[in-house]
């Protein structure tokens, strides 16, 4: 990041954070909002995760994400909605995606995602001067006829038996890398019956629901009077294991979505010049118990549950990225080496967890029964992928789009253990691969989860999590 950006960014941080504190100097009491204890489903407790994630991963994720590799993100932005017509394009400006140049694009990544299987002759000087310029993506293009001939294999397999997320297509021509440092996530005014139309598909129609049980607070529900969630809940723990795993998952996204939201948020703008900062406000309408009738710090709580499931999935990917034949290349050399290394770093770090989330208690019933259940989780969870092509706002599609396909492939990792354990160490397999595209976006979305975490915000009064944000975005 230059550091004009950075200056520009400190400050409009340190002036939300004035302007906060100000404001939250009339207020009478400050509510607390704890989030404490053993999580549902799991044995690993909340102060354990918060601990690991403070002083061993949040620094070093942090800095992965500003490095080349994991910063510039392809994605299409233009994909029409497959389910309704659409409300249009939020014409906010603050919606928009600044696109990268293509100029400004390394030229590793750009070798690898137009040349994403096969080694091709590219004969330009830019090429030539970069070693290896010709890597797969993430894979070492220096391949033997019989590794070309598994990456055609490869390029010929279904997508549909492995991938949780509808891939965005990177040739596609209205596909555009997007730098996503300067293009972060935060509120940008989008709100209202588009943004409810979205989430409402999602819980409603894949959450594995009937219509007959209503969510807690949910907008578009009709009143149920006195019923704080108490039937849904009811409802939910008679689920099995996977059924309630993949509720926690989805509310735990959102919840992680409408954090950063808080934590970003634009709270002025005076003379055409955006003021953002943390809104208490909108906290405290989200996430207190009281406002929420105690449903705020469920919806925490399944955002740490969230964090546990990517965790595990880092966990089991390392001896993917162990091998030789992977490399996390940009065509800086030094610094694609020192990337690699801070990567596998991080894996370490993550085996040493000593709390895991075990998928193995998920789909191990009868093996037809499990199969058809796990098909159906990621059918699920696939066609939620693909609601994301209807957020109206370009910034929210982006953000959106990123988190699921980063859990999509953390889903991925978890339930392809055997094909993991099976991978030859100098050539490709198709029994399991991932495209540059999804290593960004599983990165990415972990690292939304450990700033939030690290921040510790909520487990605080509310006056602390505004100013530990203050200080964060500054």
């Amino acid at each position: 990041m230059s550091r004009g950006v950075r200056r520009a960014g400190a400050g409009q941080g340190a002036a939300a954070a004035v302007q906060l504190l100000v404001t939250l100097s009339f207020l009478p009491s400050v509510v607390e909002a704890q989030v404490t204890g053993v999580l549902d489903d799991c044995l690993c407790d909340i102060d354990s995760i918060d601990n690991f994630n403070t002083f061993k991963i949040f620094p070093k994720i942090k800095k992965l994400q500003e490095r080349d590799y994991f910063r510039y993100y392809k994605v299409n932005l233009k994909r029409p909605c497959p389910f309704w017509a659409e409300d249009g394009h939020c014409s906010i400006k603050d919606c928009h995606v600044e696109p990268c140049p293509e100029s400004k694009i390394p030229v590793g990544i750009k070798a690898g995602s137009s040349n994403k299987y096969l080694k091709v002759a590219n004969n330009t000087k830019e090429l030539e001067d970069c070693e290896q310029a010709n890597k797969l993506g993430a894979i070492n293009s220096t391949l033997s006829n019989q590794s070309k001939e598994a990456f055609i294999d490869w390029a010929r397999y279904d997508d549909s038996q492995d991938h949780f997320c509808e891939l965005d297509d990177e040739r596609s021509p209205a596909a555009q890398y997007v730098d996503l440092l300067l293009n972060p996530e935060r509120y940008t005014g989008y709100k209202g019956p588009s943004a409810w139309r979205v989430w409402n598909s999602i819980y409603e129609e894949n959450c594995f629901k009937p219509r007959s049980v209503y969510r807690p607070l949910n907008p578009l529900a009709p009143s149920r009077g006195e019923d704080d969630g108490e039937s849904f809940y009811t409802w939910l723990e008679g689920l099995c294991l996977e059924k309630r795993v993949f509720y926690k998952l989805i509310s735990g996204l959102h919840a992680s979505i409408n954090l950063h939201l808080c934590a970003n948020y634009l709270l002025e703008e005076t003379w055409g010049k955006p003021s953002w900062g943390p809104n208490m406000k909108e906290f405290k309408r989200r996430f207190d118990p009281v406002e929420t009738k105690g449903e705020g710090p469920r919806r925490l709580k399944n955002l740490y549950f969230l964090y546990l499931i990517e965790l595990r999935a880092l966990s089991k990917v390392a001896p993917y990225f162990e091998r030789s034949i992977v490399d996390l290349y940009t065509g800086n050399v030094e610094e694609d080496a020192d990337t690699k290394t801070l990567l596998l770093n991080i894996f370490q770090d993550t085996k040493s967890f000593p709390m895991h989330f075990d998928e193995k208690s998920m789909f191990a019933g009868d093996k037809k029964g499990a199969k058809s259940l796990k098909e159906e989780f990621r059918l699920h969870f696939k066609n939620i992928s693909r609601i994301m092509d209807c957020v109206g706002c370009d910034k929210c599609r982006l953000w959106g789009k990123l988190q699921t396909q980063g859990l999509g492939t953390a889903l991925k990792i978890l339930f392809s253990e055997k094909e993991i354990q099976k991978l030859p160490e100098n050539s490709p397999s198709k029994g399991f691969q991932l495209t540059r595209q999804e290593i960004v976006a599983l990165l990415n979305a972990f690292g939304r989860r450990l700033r939030i975490f690290y921040s510790s915000g909520w487990r605080m009064d509310l006056f602390s999590w505004a100013v530990h944000f203050s200080c964060f975005y500054i």
